[in-house]
């Protein structure tokens, strides 16, 4: 049988394909598609315990605060009352307290009728006009934090227990603290509130009400 030989141009291109480098591609293994490096990081998750920075608003009406004992036997939170909207009259209060660390502990949203609501009791004559009932609402805002709302020991020796406020046993621990710091404010005409930190739930808790 004869044997089958290969031109020598043919052998000897194949034998130059055969011998050289791989390409670059091949070397450093698969190649990925362009990607910004922003979008590369992973998305850090929303975090919705610290305190937001305060930045003058147009629709900030009105802002109090102060600082205060209340979560930690040392170092004083911040208590803030701020009102937002059109008016006085119609606008939303936001209560919060911050801890020192910057992480906000308490948040509640109050109207501008929850804060007028009282001035029921103190009028001399029926109605009011726009300008006493925002003379009222500022006044309510100015007093809210007053040191008379704050009390120490939360839980004084001769106060009962209420069922439905919080757990007998959150009570019980409020009751042992001499440190304690209770705060007490009034939400419409006659919801009076109470709450304080819990060293047992590491949290707000209310833990008392007054009025209706």
């Amino acid at each position: 049988m004869h044997s089958y030989r290969l031109p020598s141009a043919l052998l000897l291109a194949l034998l130059a394909a055969c011998s050289a480098p791989q390409s670059d591609q091949t070397a450093s293994g698969p190649t990925t598609r362009g990607v910004d490096s922003a979008d590369a990081r992973p998305v850090e998750p929303m975090d919705t315990t610290s305190a937001s920075v305060a930045n003058a608003q147009s629709d900030t009406l009105k802002a109090v605060r102060t600082r205060h004992l209340f979560s930690s036997p040392t170092a004083p939170d911040l208590f803030q009352l701020v009102l937002r909207g059109d008016s006085l009259l119609s606008s939303e209060a936001t209560f919060t307290i911050t801890a020192a660390d910057g992480t906000v502990i308490f948040r509640e949203t109050l109207s501008s009728a929850d804060l007028e609501a009282s001035m029921v009791y103190q009028m001399t004559k029926p109605g009011a006009t726009k300008a006493e009932r925002e003379a009222y609402v500022r006044r309510r805002m100015n007093e809210f934090f007053a040191d008379k709302n704050f009390r120490k020991p939360a839980v004084g020796s001769t106060d009962i227990y209420q069922p439905g406020t919080v757990d007998r046993a959150v009570w019980d621990d409020l009751r042992r603290r001499p440190d304690a710091v209770g705060f007490s404010y009034l939400v419409g005409k006659e919801d009076g509130r109470r709450i304080a930190w819990s060293t047992l739930r590491k949290q707000v808790v209310r833990y008392g009400s007054t009025g209706g």
